[in-house]
């Protein structure tokens, strides 16, 4: 077990706490399925660098000290670990909140002083600038005794939550939003476009390449890649 005291900050005072970022990943051959209309060897290379291009954002994203990938695809794995993430195996793989749970559970073994925060893999566009000021206030939250979580552009599902580990609960699946709001959760990120842009059918996809996407998908799309800023 490993410990993570924040680093100071520029006066010598603590810094905020940090967050270990839980990332589940289904195999790419099991996601992505509305995706209508691409070959399957196509949809299989978007959702592997869906999931690549969000965790590269992570990882380079102020405040995260460490960026967990649940997976059971050893292949993925490997890429997953080259970028600098830590992997554990999906133990619950038909039940997206009992792995997350897990997940969390394993974040306070490991690293008992963050905050652990669940993040979909779909969010190719992420900017790590605005990941790292919802984390900001997302943690606060925490610390606070509460829960956070963001709603996706469409406005019903989550991409992101967060809350202490012996208090996590996600809510994720249909209406997930209105689900964690009900359970108290607080809204954060309202106007962090990039946290809130997951990608689940072609006119996501069209929508995120508009608005700039990481490398990875970029060369899948076939598109060339518009500035992030």
């Amino acid at each position: 077990m490993s410990s993570l005291p924040p680093p100071p900050g520029p006066d010598g005072a603590p810094a905020a706490t940090q967050c270990v970022v839980v990332v589940p990943v289904k195999p790419p051959s099991l996601g992505k399925s509305r995706l209508a209309g691409l070959a399957d060897e196509q949809r299989r290379e978007l959702a592997e660098a869906f999931a690549l291009d969000t965790v590269e954002a992570v990882a380079a994203t102020p405040g995260v000290a460490r960026v967990l990938v649940v997976t059971d695809d050893f292949r993925l794995a490997g890429a997953m670990r080259a970028l600098g993430a830590e992997v554990m195996p999906d133990g619950a793989s038909e039940d997206l909140n009992a792995t997350l749970a897990q997940a969390a559970a394993e974040v306070a073994r490991r690293w008992p002083d963050a905050v652990p925060v669940a993040l979909c893999a779909d969010l190719p566009g992420l900017r790590p600038a605005q990941l790292g000021a919802v984390l900001e206030e997302a943690a606060a939250l925490v610390r606070a005794g509460g829960s956070a979580f963001v709603r996706d552009r469409a406005g019903t599902g989550t991409t992101l939550y967060a809350a202490a580990a012996a208090r996590f609960d996600p809510q994720f699946g249909t209406a997930s939003a209105s689900r964690h709001g009900g359970e108290g959760a607080v809204e954060v990120g309202v106007t962090a476009s990039s946290v809130r842009a997951d990608v689940d059918d072609l006119i996501d996809l069209g929508a995120a390449l508009v608005h700039g996407v990481g490398p990875r998908t970029t060369r899948a799309s076939g598109r060339r890649a518009t500035p992030q800023g």
